[in-house]
């Protein structure tokens, strides 16, 4: 019985570090957005550990260096320009620690013949196709027409219409499988018509 025991804790460290490890991997390529919060801190350096959330313009605020523009960086790129700007007449060997604490909240909308019509959240870089949006808002109504589906996006200003039937094989590219939901997205699913 022990021995049992013993085998399931096993078990689920292993798991449990494999799961860890595979969020670390995701995490890496991650590009940090407007109002990520960050954990910042320089070893040996007390007196300049901060929390710091990325401003609307991607822009964040660190102590003595001031702004830094870090949307659209990795965790990686972000430390070494922040490594740069320390050892730019402040520190002599900064070691820095960069770890995002809250990732912003990131947000579509499904509409129309769903059974759970609302808004879904994107969690950190997680990349979600048309039909897993569908699914995440509870699948088709009966009275769905998946040939009949809208996704508005604002991209640069400008608003975009993508129609979309997913009744149809991903041939062009353009099909149900390969569209990818981006935030802000709105997805409507139209009604078919008996």
């Amino acid at each position: 019985m022990i021995h049992s025991i013993r085998v399931l804790l096993l078990g689920a460290a292993c798991l449990a570090s494999f799961a860890g490890s595979v969020y670390a991997q995701d995490a890496s390529n991650y590009k940090i957005a407007p109002n990520d919060l960050l954990d910042f801190k320089v070893f040996q350096e007390d007196d300049l550990d901060a929390h710091v959330r990325v401003a609307g313009d991607g822009t964040a605020i660190f102590p003595l260096v001031g702004s830094v523009s870090l949307a659209g960086k990795t965790v990686a790129e972000a430390t070494t320009l922040l490594r740069q700007r320390y050892l730019a007449g402040y520190l002599v060997n900064p070691q820095i620690s960069l770890i995002i604490q809250t990732y912003a909240k990131r947000s579509f909308t499904v509409l129309g013949q769903v059974q759970r019509p609302g808004s879904y959240e994107l969690v950190g870089d997680q990349a979600v196709s048309l039909l897993e949006a569908i699914g995440m808002a509870g699948g088709y109504t009966r009275i769905a027409d998946p040939g009949k589906i809208t996704i508005r996006r604002k991209e640069s200003g400008q608003d975009q219409v993508f129609r979309v039937n997913a009744k149809r094989p991903d041939k062009d590219g353009v099909g149900a499988e390969s569209f990818t939901i981006k935030p802000g997205d709105v997805v409507t699913v139209g009604e078919s018509i008996f």
